[in-house]
């Protein structure tokens, strides 16, 4: 089977080759999905996982790619909960072979039924952005209602979720990113917007919750905006300057085959719409990548023609 595969981590997205690689085999409580539609992380060239297994050793060529759409074309021992032609989407593990392939292992409990009504390449887009967005406004910093929260790349993949989330829950939202960006957060839901080149951050003032994606000095100096009994969530890196007065929450996403289930119903129901930004074939993975120009929204590559 085909699929794009990295073996020199010095090279970067320049080792991202297709390759013809041996057809998966499902180990226990495992099912191997035909893909339909990946989806993708650039960072994650840099992730230990993309390099070796769990016990720390080298597993390449590897397979990246942790976001998939597809159908199940085989059980592993002892699996249950899903059949073989089911529609199913969600997580892959991140230190084994990954969605940008035909066909990949994945344990059972990282996929949910996908309705017939969603297309493999929305539901591709959703499990890291939602379940990320979910998890930082509800499970970590406790958003409620009447709350004001501010929401860091509110355009892109993770953010447009996050933004759509927290206004269905009475929250209100300001979204932060480049000028080109406020329309498709305002559209979203943002109640504000602010052009982090031509605004000051710091004139915001205080909100309830801050959730970061970018990290870096942006991270830092949103600190200073939680308000005392805040929190601060980021996905981008370890927290070195904390609020003084609120929590501040490092994480990376963790599967939930229940919460994915929700978010599909919302997707069903317009509730909540994924931004996909481009897609591109299965070839055209490498170059995706390092795209030449800045696309709002989530790649996503096609495998299969539905």
């Amino acid at each position: 089977m085909q699929a794009i595969t990295v073996q020199d981590r010095d090279a970067g997205a320049g080792g991202l080759v297709l390759s013809e690689v041996p057809h998966p085999r499902a180990a226990e409580n495992d099912v191997i999905v035909e893909v339909h539609a990946a989806g993708f992380t650039p960072g994650e060239l840099d992730w230990p996982g993309t390099w070796t297994d769990r016990a720390g050793r080298d597993r390449t060529p590897s397979v990246p790619g942790h976001e998939l759409s597809g159908v199940v074309s085989e059980l592993g021992y002892g699996t249950t909960g899903l059949t073989v032609g089911q529609r199913v989407f969600g997580l892959t593990d991140w230190s084994r072979n990954g969605s940008l392939a035909q066909y990949t292992a994945v344990e059972a409990r990282n996929l949910a039924p996908l309705p017939a009504d969603i297309d493999h390449v929305t539901a591709a887009a959703l499990p890291i952005s939602g379940l990320t967005a979910w998890q930082a406004l509800f499970d970590h910093a406790h958003l409620v209602t009447g709350q004001s929260v501010l929401i860091h790349g509110a355009a892109g993949g993770v953010g447009s979720i996050a933004v759509q989330l927290a206004r269905e829950a009475g929250a209100w939202v300001i979204g932060t990113g480049r000028a080109g960006d406020r329309d498709t957060a305002i559209g979203l839901g943002a109640d504000a917007f602010v052009d982090l080149q031509a605004q000051t951050l710091e004139d915001i003032g205080e909100v309830d919750v801050v959730f970061d994606v970018i990290g870096g000095e942006i991270l830092e100096r949103s600190t200073a905006l939680v308000r005392p009994g805040g929190t601060l969530v980021t996905i981008a890196e370890p927290v070195a300057v904390h609020p003084r007065d609120g929590r501040a929450v490092f994480f990376v996403v963790e599967p939930d085959r229940a919460r994915l289930a929700d978010l599909a119903q919302r997707l069903r129901h317009g509730r909540l719409k994924p931004i996909v930004g481009a897609v591109r074939p299965l070839a055209g993975a490498a170059s995706a990548f390092t795209p030449d120009k800045r696309i709002p929204g989530k790649t996503i590559i096609r495998v299969i023609e539905d």
